[in-house]
């Protein structure tokens, strides 16, 4: 309807509008209303972590409150009075339990590894703009991709005709496009389609820079999705107008009413138009992109430019189909989507069976049942696609408006799902997403600033590649978190016991030291782990999945119960056997206890147990000592870490800071061999669970 939209470039000549709308009426201002009502949700990792805070603070406030009321009855029933030293000693015990409960570092360390994601990532092409959309590419189970420049290479070729007069052809396509020749590098430059046709043009001799000044355009009607069309129209030296034609084969031919035969101008008869209609299948089913021209003579100008009175009673004149050929890199990506559980649909604005044949090719479809057009979409409620959505897998001939729907039914399904986009119109649909891609090269700037990732190559690989990533990054912070939580929880333990039974094993500095050195510096290692060899072999988990899902809650348990263990053991074999040895003369003089030499004894077994607690963290399931390659991070991380913890206990004034005893060498192995069981228990834990696992899957 000649509209000019708010946002759009003038780029040449001058003319005069008649305001229709403003603000919020506008073409652009439904576009941003429809980004404003987009609802922003939590990330899977967020929902995750907002429930475990939750989870702690209860637990760490349950544990404070019974052990400071325990201490209290058992003061009171003993005879003792409730002083204010004994309140306050039982309030300390308390503090203690709180600050072994909450894991300090977890919020660091997940912070570093997406940090650390997102770099690894700009690497490889995918620039994340939202931190948290890390993580969510790890469980992404739906990949909505366009294809043109995406799937393809968006570097369109001519590479069959139908039609008697290729000649006319190639000289209707060149003059109604919009690209045009480069005079130096004989290479046409514009819209990859339209650059196809002006160099197949010259390729049969046909300069555009020459065409223009024979056929001189003195009028058009510029492109329109919704027509799917384009006229242009030309005066020749002797001022006769010749109008030009292109479109989708199937709506020029609704327009035409005669075709171009060999021996001239014949009227279009069903048989015809069937023949025709044949051979754009034809070529639509070699995975071309096809084109139809049609031309007509006139006598004067329009009087009306509208596509109602111009595009009308045209002669048909023949067919171009072009190929735009599929990126190499594609088809792998595509089969690893399909291994790794995740589904990738194709949308395009192009004829349905183009897309089948190029869905098929790559393996996204395996029947042409499985695709869909934008018609056939606007005849669906809403209910009925939400029912339907997961028999299709390509959507043609679709406008912007569409992947609004698609990405909504989608995610009304519960599945985790990413959209790419590149236009001002594909901005809402982008926003709706869980994951929205924005296209680094062809992308508008509205679509990239809505974009929770830019693919700087614009290619389908790159998203794969950054879903992996992800994973990875998932597969890492529950890693870390499994590590922090078995260890709070062997501390909490500990000092649980120790209080019921009646001593104390650790001081709050024992504590904070354990958690801020021996905890922080490995579980952030841990976030630098490779990915494991099955990573994209597994389905994508579900939204829905815990944190503590697949083990890992019983994993967390079992593990924090045996880090108790072994840690109250070194305990008992410091005060009850190695205080009666040298340690006898200096205990007698009152230089130290024989429980603060079972509390160093239990520190040291505790920090390193952890050490070593988190070689095991390395796999989940899998054998620590079946890998491959070793950690540099982690293996820096536990160096430093036990040289500290050697240092506050040997150094004298630093043991005397921490109410810690000074080791001898055996106290000092038998403590590290305790604090190194922890690796072949857990071992033949996980060694239990493959076989459990593969016995249920056989």
């Amino acid at each position: 309807k000649n509209m000019a939209f708010m946002g759009s470039t003038v780029v040449y000549g001058r003319g005069k509008a008649v305001v229709v709308a403003t603000g919020m009426d506008t073409e652009m201002g439904k576009i941003a209303d429809a980004l404003q009502n987009a609802v922003d949700n939590k990330t899977p990792l967020q929902q995750k972590l907002s429930g475990l805070s939750k989870v702690l603070t209860y637990l760490v406030v349950g544990i404070c409150v019974v052990i400071f009321a325990v201490n209290l009855i058992r003061a009171w029933v003993t005879g003792g009075t409730l002083t204010g030293r004994v309140v306050l000693d039982t309030f300390m015990i308390a503090v203690s339990l709180a600050v072994a409960a909450i894991p300090e570092g977890l919020a660091t360390v997940v912070t570093i590894v997406l940090s650390i994601g997102v770099t690894n990532m700009s690497k490889h092409n995918a620039i994340i703009r939202k931190l948290t959309a890390v993580e969510t590419l790890g469980c992404t189970q739906i990949i909505c991709s366009d294809k043109t420049g995406t799937l393809t290479q968006n570097k369109m070729t001519v590479v069959e005709t139908y039609g008697e007069n290729e000649k006319l052809l190639a000289t209707a396509m060149s003059l109604c496009s919009d690209a045009e020749l480069d005079a130096d590098k004989k290479e046409a430059v514009g819209e990859p389609t339209e650059c196809a046709l002006v160099n197949f043009a010259y390729k049969l001799g046909f300069d555009k820079n020459i065409q223009k000044t024979e056929l001189e355009r003195v009028g058009e009607l510029p492109f329109d999705s919704m027509r799917k069309m384009m006229t242009t129209v030309h005066k020749d030296e002797n001022g006769n107008l010749l109008q030009f034609t292109k479109g989708a084969p199937d709506e020029i031919l609704k327009r035409c009413s005669s075709y171009l035969a060999e021996d001239g101008v014949k009227p279009l008869t069903d048989e015809k138009r069937a023949e025709i209609l044949a051979a754009n299948k034809a070529m639509a089913d070699k995975a071309l992109r096809v084109l139809a021209a049609a031309e007509k003579s006139l006598t004067s100008l329009p009087s009306v430019w509208e596509s109602e009175a111009v595009e009308t009673d045209l002669c048909f004149v023949g067919l171009v189909g072009m190929i735009d050929p599929v990126r190499p890199e594609v088809k792998p990506a595509i089969d690893e989507c399909r291994r790794a559980g995740i589904r990738p649909i194709m949308i395009t604005g192009d004829h349905k069976d183009t897309a089948v044949a190029i869905a098929m090719q790559l393996g996204i479809i395996t029947s042409p049942d499985q695709a869909i057009t934008g018609a056939d979409l606007d005849k669906m409620s809403d209910e009925e696609f939400l029912q339907n959505v997961e028999r299709f897998s390509v959507y043609a001939r679709v406008q912007p408006e569409h992947k609004t729907r698609i990405v909504n039914a989608w995610r009304q399904k519960g599945y985790v799902t990413a959209m790419t986009g590149d236009g001002v119109n594909d901005a809402p649909s982008i926003k709706n997403a869980d994951i929205g891609v924005g296209m680094g090269i062809t992308g508008t700037d509205v679509t990239k600033n809505v974009a929770d990732m830019i693919l700087a190559d614009d290619n389908f690989a790159t998203i794969v590649s950054a879903s992996a990533e992800g994973r990875r990054i998932y597969d890492n912070i529950r890693k870390a978190i499994q590590f922090l939580l078995a260890s709070n929880l062997s501390e909490v333990l500990s000092i649980f016991v120790a209080t019921l039974v009646g001593f104390t094993v650790f001081k709050p500095v024992h504590l904070l030291w354990i958690n801020l050195i021996t905890d922080c510096l490995p579980a952030l290692s841990l976030g630098m782990e490779k990915p494991e060899k099955d990573i994209m072999d597994r389905k994508p988990r579900a939204s829905s999945d815990g944190i503590f899902s697949d083990g890992m809650g019983f994993a967390i348990a079992y593990q924090g119960v045996l880090v108790t263990a072994i840690t109250l053991a070194s305990y008992f074999i410091g005060k009850s056997y190695f205080s009666g040895l040298h340690h006898a003369e200096a205990i007698a003089a009152g230089a130290y206890s024989a429980e603060t030499l079972g509390s160093t004894m239990a520190f040291l077994t505790l920090s390193m147990a952890e050490i070593f607690h988190s070689f095991n963290m390395r796999s989940l399931h899998g054998s620590v000592l079946t890998m491959k390659y070793q950690n540099k991070w982690l293996w820096g991380a536990a160096a430093l870490s036990l040289l500290l913890t050697t240092l506050v206990i040997e150094v004298p004034f630093l043991a005397n800071a921490f109410q810690l005893v000074n080791l001898d060498l055996v106290e000092y192995m038998v403590a590290m061999a305790l604090a190194v069981s922890v690796i072949p228990i857990v071992e033949l834990t996980k060694l239990c669970y493959r076989t459990y696992k593969k016995r249920k899957a056989n």
